[in-house]
């Protein structure tokens, strides 16, 4: 059964809205005056978030002292902030730094998250033919290139005895994956929070999550210059980043209500995404490393990357306490 038009079109501009602000955020978020203080020694941290994730809770309260804020729409924006010089500090999911790893962008990994496999998914419509990932066969799967989701379909791909050639992959943004899985220009979207809860609408159905397959981990990724020569600002904003996603965990209404305005979606679901989706931070460890040293061999393998990639020699766990 088809989503009635007015009930997506609310759906649509909500999507439109968010990508609108990831398009302005260098402005709107203090973008201008990150890329002004060149990330000196005396400047403030120019921090680089997505809207969803622990660091939109930071900002929309307020928690953090002398930081800037830039938003970007998805994790190899982000990284490729980071190339730029742009960013101190930022947070994405497991496959964005891999890729940025394979393209040779200057990083740390200094923290991450407990999984979170419910947080990303694969939708089809309610009223389409497909019980199980296998029956995608042959038809159009729609998913961000590089990010977290990218990941899942790899492991999908492997737990369904399938290869990238049994499917046509359609790499798109999340707001471009929306309106195309709305028009029946793709067959299946995968996606994660908080555009998956907004996607969770009448008409259309999960077909599977990570559970199982991917952790879907949140990684904190640090530049080389602020590990070196600003230790103590990033610890203590790393201090301040676990102390502010422990205090939303054990008050999810009041995290709900503060998150709902920030994201720009509705209190429903916020609360809906955020209690699946929002897990405590963790340091990281060399099981850690391994782990995503096994993404990236696999991409690599895939060759969806040049390899080789050391990603767990990236690794940095000298602010684990910051997250213990």
């Amino acid at each position: 059964m088809r989503t009635p038009r007015s009930r997506r079109r609310p759906v649509a501009a909500l999507l439109t809205t968010l990508a609108l602000l990831a398009a302005t955020a260098l402005t709107a978020c203090g973008g201008e005056a990150a890329d002004a203080s060149g990330g000196g020694s005396d400047g403030p941290l120019r921090i680089g978030y997505q809207r969803f994730g622990g660091l939109s809770l930071v900002k929309a309260r307020g928690d953090a002292k002398n930081v800037t804020w830039s938003l970007f729409e998805s994790g190899p924006a982000l990284t490729e902030a980071l190339k730029a010089g742009s960013i101190d500090i930022g947070q994405v999911g497991e496959a964005p730094p891999v890729f940025a790893a394979a393209g040779k962008i200057p990083f740390s990994v200094v923290g991450t998250s407990q999984p979170i496999p419910q947080g990303e998914a694969v939708l089809v419509k309610a009223g389409s033919p497909y019980r199980g990932f296998a029956d995608l066969r042959g038809k159009t799967v729609a998913l961000n290139k590089g990010s977290n989701v990218h990941w899942l379909l790899v492991k999908l791909l492997e737990a369904n005895r399938m290869t990238l050639a049994d499917i046509k992959v359609k790499y798109l943004k999340p707001a471009e994956g929306r309106p195309a899985f709305d028009n029946g220009q793709v067959d299946a979207w995968i996606i994660w929070d908080p555009y998956f809860a907004l996607a969770e609408q009448p008409g259309v159905r999960v077909l599977a999550d990570a559970t199982g397959l991917a952790g879907n981990r949140e990684y904190v990724l640090a530049a080389p210059d602020a590990v070196k020569n600003r230790t103590a600002d990033v610890r203590a904003f790393l201090d301040t980043y676990r102390q502010t996603t422990d205090w939303g965990i054990a008050h999810p209404t009041e995290r709900a209500a503060v998150l709902a305005p920030e994201l720009k979606i509705p209190l429903d679901v916020a609360t809906r995404a955020l209690a699946r989706s929002a897990k405590p931070l963790a340091p990281v460890t060399p099981e850690i490393g391994a782990e995503l040293q096994a993404i990236a061999d696999s991409f690599v393998e895939l060759k969806l990357v040049p390899g080789p990639v050391d990603i767990a020699g990236r690794v940095d766990g000298r602010f684990n306490e910051a997250f213990q």
